[in-house]
């Protein structure tokens, strides 16, 4: 028979050549009758025996070639980082929003970050069909490059598929903002990962308001306060937000999910 432009033979040799037994050309089997009366259509051609190993070795040949041509390229996965302290002194507060939101977008797409790999709670799965990691360093905020720097270095994670995820005083409360690159904003966990990306500063980041502190509040204490109850509320309705951001982000491009982003509006000002 014919594949492509490569013709195999099917003779008594290379019956047996084919697994089939060394008898079965001589057996009254449908093959047999069809080989000994020539009854192959026109384009089956029947060569000779002598040319049926180079024949058959060409077409293996040909097959392998194919489905190597065929097998889909390995899919880099994306790093998706949550910024914050460990342990339940800081559980809930405003330095901690970045594992808060990873651990709402994790909860949404079914994946555990149970794991304890390069010094972070650590998980994997997919959103759609795009492979996901998961991590929350554990190293405490100002260390948290230890902990990325390793991850991107041992899976080879191109730095555009590396998402980071912070607070930031300088927006608004619950307010996000989606960036393609760009500096550390004087934020510790970000500076730290920069250093141990050797500078590099071209990776996105999804940064989550937390506002300035009141009065003469001391910055310090602000960021490691915990949230009100109605905070927690508007924080809720934003991490929905920060989910199908990342969706966007992942599944069509990050102009979508910036153009998502900046059109959103908070709880607060939809009420």
């Amino acid at each position: 028979m014919k594949l492509g432009s490569t013709a195999v033979v099917v003779t008594s040799s290379s019956v047996a050549t084919l697994g089939f037994p060394k008898n079965y050309y001589n057996k009254p089997s449908w093959l047999g009758q069809l080989l000994k009366t020539n009854m192959f259509p026109h384009h089956f051609p029947i060569l000779s025996s002598s040319s049926s190993s180079a024949s058959i070795s060409t077409t293996t040949e040909d097959s392998s070639d194919a489905v190597a041509a065929a097998k889909p390229k390995q899919q880099h996965p994306w790093l998706i980082v949550g910024l914050g302290n460990p342990g339940k002194k800081y559980h809930s507060t405003r330095h901690n929003v970045g594992f808060q939101m990873v651990d709402a977008l994790a909860d949404a797409e079914g994946i555990s970050i149970s794991g304890v790999s390069f010094k972070a709670l650590f998980g994997k799965g997919f959103i759609g069909n795009v492979p996901v990691m998961f991590a929350k360093p554990q190293t405490f905020m100002n260390a948290s490059g230890e902990s990325v720097g390793a991850i991107v270095s041992y899976y080879k994670i191109p730095l555009k598929q590396v998402l980071l995820i912070y607070d930031d005083l300088d927006l608004p409360f619950a307010k996000l903002r989606l960036l393609p690159k760009g500096g550390h904003g004087g934020h510790n966990g970000m500076k730290s990962v920069i250093n141990h990306f050797k500078g590099n500063r071209d990776f996105p980041r999804l940064r989550i308001g937390i506002g300035r502190p009141p009065g003469k509040m001391d910055t310090a204490n602000f960021v490691l306060h915990p949230f009100t109850k109605q905070e927690h509320e508007e924080l809720d309705f934003m991490f929905q937000q920060g989910i199908e951001a990342v969706r966007i982000l992942l599944l069509e491009g990050l102009n979508k999910s910036a153009t998502f982003v900046n059109s959103t509006k908070s709880m607060e000002q939809l009420g």
